[in-house]
């Protein structure tokens, strides 16, 4: 039989462990507001262990450093987060497509067109996080929320599906999925009309959805709407 001591110390041992990165500046900007809100989330919430990592917002290589943490760590989550200029709230994405197709360059120059992701990749990845409770968790703290159904096509898609298959490949029991979050206040003072949120806020959100996917570990999603007509 264990005594106290010994069941602490497995207790902490199964503490859960979610891996939460965030893209360094990208698109001409000097700040990231998914970086800097990732640096500024507790080290635990809802008893659950957090790791902050930086990745660069550049294709392949982004998915690069993920893996490395990823095999490093062993996360029971991986939570991605990049910034979305013209959000108005915090959205947890629904899928991500095999399909790389950018606007823009990446931080090295990169502009794939019509590229899949992984040539032996599924067409898409649904996220495996608790999204719908992510939302309601973010509107409760009194923060716009609602479910996205495109990450893009940039490197936040990019990053999404690579974790999902990544999490496929190594971590099978491993959980993962992405959220994007708006412009910082600092970032739109040349951008008339484009919506904003403090970083404060964004990091509030951000530690409400974790509290979500922790309470919703060995739980179903809440069954309730998030879909939309067009």
């Amino acid at each position: 039989m264990m005594d106290n001591n010994q069941m602490i110390e497995q207790k902490r041992s199964f503490k859960m462990k979610i891996l939460v990165t965030g893209f360094d500046p990208f698109g001409g900007e000097s700040m990231n507001p998914a970086i800097e809100a990732v640096k500024g989330l507790s080290d635990e919430i809802s008893g659950a262990e957090i790791i902050k990592l930086e990745i660069p917002t550049v294709f392949h290589k982004s998915a690069a450093v993920l893996e490395e943490a990823m095999l490093a760590h062993q996360p029971d989550v991986v939570l991605c987060v990049g910034q979305a200029g013209g959000r108005t709230g915090i959205t947890p994405e629904r899928v991500a497509i095999n399909q790389d197709d950018a606007r823009i360059e990446d931080n090295e120059g990169n502009q794939p067109v019509d590229i899949a992701i992984r040539e032996e990749g599924a067409p898409a990845y649904f996220a495996t996080l608790p999204i719908k409770a992510m939302v309601e968790a973010i509107k409760e703290v009194g923060l716009p929320s609602s479910v996205s159904n495109s990450a893009g096509t940039f490197v936040c898609n990019h990053i999404m599906y690579q974790a999902l298959y990544l999490a496929e490949q190594h971590l099978p029991a491993a959980r993962a999925g992405f959220v994007h979050i708006p412009f910082m206040p600092e970032q739109v003072v040349d951008k008339p009309g484009k919506a904003s949120m403090s970083l404060a806020d964004i990091t509030r959100g951000l530690e409400a959805s974790i509290e979500a996917i922790v309470n919703f570990k060995d739980k179903d999603d809440l069954q309730v709407t998030g879909g939309t007509t067009h």
